[in-house]
């Protein structure tokens, strides 16, 4: 149990073969990895809310449920992270995942990280220092890093979600964040079934006013699509036509 950010990245990478970064540990049970030792991350005060000039911060600690629930992250973007956290499994798994485990981690699955896209976020490890999310996501990843914190800009926008699931608490079969400032919009579809992304030509049919009909299409032929036991190629192609539109319609009309 490190008490500080350079003493677990230090355990961490003396041997990555047979160390592990653990703060909740609800993802455990999706890999068969055996653990001989584990480096504990719950004393290193990670479980922060921080409101900053121009940011919303939140410590890679903060439990899902906070995120669901605390009234600065609620009061903002139209209380979008919270609609994303509410059908996680349940109220007890939640209380213990964390933003940082399903940030790090990079899961196809992971509504968190669809959310956080669609508002730009940042990422900030110890050692490799600040990035955006986008690109982490697209990179190798910082193995024997610790992940401090994700800095989202407090910009007022406006933001919807959308997902679809074979039941109320299950993975999503795809998920969908759209958010927008005036003519700035952000489209991120996740779930595909592979880790969210934007897709440039739905926002670009959106910036240009070309309606949210042609953003869902856009979006739906952009984008990589797989199969897996929750749905097909292209079930899963149709539902982000749907759901981008539906998302974006909803921007639409608040705007007027």
């Amino acid at each position: 149990m490190p008490t500080s950010l350079e003493e677990a990245c230090q355990l961490l990478s003396s041997d990555p073969r047979n160390h592990v970064a653990l703060g909740g540990c609800c993802w455990l049970r999706l890999g068969s990895r055996r653990i001989r030792k584990a480096v504990d991350l719950s004393r290193l005060g990670l479980d922060y809310i921080r409101e900053e000039e121009g940011w919303l911060v939140l410590g890679a600690s903060v439990p899902l449920r906070q995120m669901e629930i605390h009234p600065a992250v609620t009061g903002r973007f139209d209380g979008l992270l919270g609609r994303a956290v509410s059908s996680i499994v349940g109220v007890q798994f939640r209380n213990l995942a964390t933003v940082g485990g399903s940030v790090y981690a990079r899961f196809g699955f992971s509504d968190v990280i669809t959310a956080l896209l669609a508002l730009d976020a940042r990422v900030v490890f110890h050692r490799a220092g600040e990035m955006s999310l986008e690109a982490f996501l697209s990179s190798d990843g910082c193995p024997g890093d610790v992940l401090v914190e994700i800095r989202i800009p407090d910009d007022g926008r406006r933001a919807a979600y959308e997902s679809v699931r074979r039941s109320s608490t299950d993975f999503p079969v795809l998920a969908v964040a759209v958010s927008r400032q005036g003519d700035d919009w952000r489209v991120s579809v996740g779930a595909r079934p592979y880790a969210a992304q934007r897709s440039s030509e739905a926002e670009a049919c959106l910036a240009q006013r070309r309606g949210a009909q042609a953003a869902g299409e856009a979006a739906a032929a952009q984008l990589r699509f797989g199969s897996n036991l929750r749905g097909s190629e292209e079930y899963r192609r149709r539902m982000a036509e749907v759901l981008v539109r539906r998302a974006a319609q909803q921007l639409e009309e608040e705007q007027g």
